[in-house]
């Protein structure tokens, strides 16, 4: 458990190259797609893959061989490095995920969810196949232990890589990617990567301060801690349906904008909006409701049971305010536009939300109530923002 935990904690450090890039690629192919230009939405999103190939190619050797240098700095002990094998195959692997978020991007551009939806089915059919027979043994398979994991959720999303090459080659989408798009086009490349830097960025400053949040609730003591991250994965699998509908306004912003029509983009952002707080709005009531029956799923410890209910209380209390947000966020990103919400999430987040959660949980000794409340406060500060400047339109003259 400690070396997956370990290994996976830089994992998330490659999700924010490959989601930063996504968004500059989502951004342009839907802008192009707009402008009724498929030829160099496909153009373009073959400089992004290129690009992608080269870092997820160059991450992944870094990873594989470095692997037992890399826990160490996590702080693994030799106890958790007789599990090596499990970080040098993921983390050699880990390519396969960038590449499978970067692919993902395009469909998704090209207004093609339901192709991306199918990837994902395929991939994590593989992966859910392979994962059992690896780790124990099972028919044929040589029995690998953990390190099973890593190499069947490893051939999983290469799979589903491979299935991705094959529809953009096969023109099964809006995006027909034939061999002369593959050529070298620097210029191109260069002005996706702009954008790209900061949504980099944008998902590495949400991404630290999370760690960093995690990091408070592990004064409160293993307990808080315990319930702390069993809340919020509940939140984190149960706010999925609500981030497919900001990626949609995403693609709808930046195909409206291609288009010369704005004010579509700008309706259906409100549109998502509104659905996404409906959605929200009544998940809300639900963890109000139901906190400690979730949270008793996962644990019968009743300390672990309290603490889990509270942070999912807690954190919930917003979560028609932040349905906005979300939407408001990918809108901006579909735009072409990745530093105003990377800006946003620096005041929020690192401005307001940590500093916060010290005063009022440690320095006023509130606890973890006081911690939580500094993440409601930081989402009613990220949607004030988010719907500031959205509402002061300058997103609707960003060029990709």
């Amino acid at each position: 458990m400690a070396v997956v935990a370990l290994t996976e904690s830089m994992v998330v450090l490659v999700i924010a190259v490959a989601l930063g890039l996504g968004f500059a690629t989502t951004a342009f192919v839907a802008r192009r797609i707009g402008e009724k230009k498929p030829e160099e939405a496909s153009h373009g999103a073959a400089q992004s893959i290129l690009f992608g190939f080269c870092a997820s190619v160059l991450i992944g050797g870094i990873g594989a061989v470095l692997a037992p240098d890399l826990l160490r700095l996590m702080g693994a002990d030799e106890a958790v490095l007789k599990h090596i094998a499990f970080a040098h195959v993921l983390l050699g692997g880990v390519g396969t995920l960038m590449m499978i978020f970067l692919l993902n991007a395009v469909f998704r551009g090209a207004g093609d969810a339901a192709i991306a939806m199918r990837v994902l089915w395929f991939a994590n059919a593989i992966n859910i196949v392979l994962n059992p027979c690896l780790i124990f043994g099972l028919g044929p398979f040589p029995e690998l232990g953990v390190a099973g994991s890593a190499l069947g959720t490893t051939i999983g999303r290469g799979s589903g890589v491979l299935y991705q090459l094959w529809l953009l080659r096969s023109g099964a989408g809006r995006i027909h990617i034939r061999p002369e798009h593959w050529r070298l086009d620097v210029p191109l490349m260069k002005h996706i990567l702009r954008p790209a830097l900061n949504g980099m960025f944008q998902i590495f400053v949400g991404t630290a301060a999370w760690t960093m949040l995690i990091r408070t609730a592990a004064t409160f003591g293993s307990t808080v801690l315990a319930g702390y991250t069993l809340g919020i994965r509940v939140i984190m699998f149960s706010i999925m349906p609500a981030w497919g509908l900001a990626n949609a306004a995403a693609t709808l912003v930046g195909q409206s904008l291609g288009a010369r029509k704005p004010e579509r983009a700008e309706a259906a952002v409100w549109k998502a909006g509104h659905f996404n707080a409906v959605f929200l709005g009544t998940l809300s009531l639900v963890y109000m409701l139901l906190a400690e029956s979730i949270i008793g799923l996962f644990t019968s410890d009743a300390a672990i049971v309290e603490a889990g209910s509270t942070c999912l209380r807690y954190v919930s209390a917003c979560y028609i305010l932040y349905a906005y947000g979300m939407v408001l966020l990918q809108a901006f990103n579909g735009a072409g536009d990745t530093w105003t919400p990377t800006r946003i999430n620096i005041v929020a987040s690192w401005l307001v939300q940590l500093p916060l959660a010290w005063f009022l949980g440690r320095h006023l000794g509130l606890g973890p109530k006081g911690m939580y409340g500094a993440v409601s406060a930081g989402q009613i500060v990220f949607v004030s923002l988010a719907a500031f400047f959205f509402r002061k339109g300058n997103w609707k003259r960003t060029a990709i």
